[in-house]
């Protein structure tokens, strides 16, 4: 009996999370300064899990997800934190090493299909080299053992077992037109032998579409993957994606401006917003209990079903510039309930419940209103003076 829970317990995984992000950290460094585009964010996601990431354009969503795959043209750069994937440190790994991960232990779909195909090769020939590349098919065969008997003489043997080998030229156009065919593309054997401009921009991002999930990859990063298609192939498109997503148990990240995808699909929600994750928590926590000010703005801006005789409330202002970033909150310059410390210092991230964080500092206002916050240093002090008086 302890022998087998001793088996068990060599059997358990050593990573916590099947991908943990520690402090990332991403700047692009161009004459005029460093722009911080990921400024410290930290999130975890495991497998049959999906995160969403929402925030306004240049919030760093998309650099998170090139940052996950080391995919950052110059002048981008890493330059601090972790990016772990099954326990393994991914950050400053050689290149031939991302190589294998890429494809095959992680996907991406890419924001922009017009520009992601190569142009003069032919639909067929690009996906069918990320499968010979990345997929592998397991087949039985007879392994080889040799030992050697009481008089040392060589005894061979032969067990069944099995090996990993790489599919065949027809084994991978049979799996591009079988992944074309999923994502509602008609007659795929034509498709495959023609050329990225001969497709509308909704037939692109379904190529785009089945080329990640061609190698069944275990974790898929959906950059707005439904951005060119109309709304009836949106459905069918995140119907796909969930049903694989629920059949392999793969995690996904999806980056989106659409919120109502967020909240039908995500299990778990980061608000982004100047490079940093101003909130976080479960779909239905930040969907009905928002706590930071940009969050409350973001669902204030959109239509629902309560308030289709209103007049929608946009966020005012411009989105945040990068190169001139206040000292404190990054939202602050935008915010309609801004404070003199909401401008002076970045407030920490406060646990509303175990599955929902904020970092506002109008939240910790409303805590000490509560009388459940204590004033134990001068920030929470000035934010109880200063209560709702207007910046500067």
């Amino acid at each position: 009996m302890e022998n087998n829970e001793l088996e068990l317990e060599n059997q358990k995984p050593s990573y916590e999370h099947f991908l943990e992000v520690k402090d990332l950290r991403t700047s692009f460094f161009i004459p005029a300064g460093e722009v911080k585009s990921v400024d410290g964010s930290t999130f975890n996601v495991d497998k049959g899990k999906i995160l969403g990431i929402v925030g306004e354009s240049g919030s760093g969503k998309s650099v998170t997800a090139y940052s996950l795959m080391q995919i950052l043209s110059h002048p981008g750069k890493i330059v601090g934190g972790s990016i772990k994937l099954e326990g393994r440190e991914l950050v400053g790994l050689p290149e031939r090493e991302l190589a294998k991960i890429r494809g095959g232990k992680i996907s991406i779909i890419f924001q922009d299909p017009m520009t992601s195909l190569n142009p003069v090769y032919t639909i067929g020939n690009q996906i069918r080299e990320a499968i010979m590349l990345h997929k592998r098919y397991t087949v039985p065969c007879k392994i080889k053992k040799v030992t050697r008997d009481e008089n040392g003489n060589k005894v061979v043997t032969y067990e069944d077992g099995f090996k990993e080998v790489k599919p065949t030229r027809k084994q991978a156009n049979d799996r591009a037109i079988e992944m074309l065919e999923l994502v509602g593309i008609n007659s795929p054997e034509k498709r495959l032998k023609q050329y990225p401009f001969e497709f509308s921009g909704g037939m692109l991002q379904r190529i785009m579409i089945a080329m990640a999930l061609c190698c069944e990859p275990d974790l898929l990063i959906a950059d707005e993957p439904t951005t060119a298609l109309d709304v009836t192939i949106q459905a069918q498109i995140l119907e796909l994606i969930q049903s694989i997503q629920k059949k392999m148990g793969m995690a996904v990240v999806l980056i989106t401006h659409d919120l109502g995808v967020v909240a039908e699909l995500c299990d778990e929600v980061i608000v982004m917003y100047g490079g940093k994750i101003v909130e976080r928590g479960t779909a239905d926590e930040i969907f009905y209990n928002p706590k930071h000010e940009y969050t409350k703005g973001l669902l204030r801006s959109i239509p629902t079903n309560e308030n289709t005789n209103e007049r929608l409330v946009p966020i005012s202002g411009n989105a945040i510039d990068l190169l001139n970033l206040p000292k404190g909150c990054a939202f602050s310059p935008r915010c309609p309930h801004a404070m003199k410390i909401c401008l002076k210092q970045y407030p920490d991230e406060r646990v509303v419940n175990e599955c929902h964080k904020c970092s506002c500092f109008m939240y910790a206002k409303e805590l000490y209103d509560k009388g459940e916050l204590e004033l134990v240093n001068e920030s929470q002090e000035n934010t109880s003076k200063e209560g709702e008086s207007d910046a500067e």
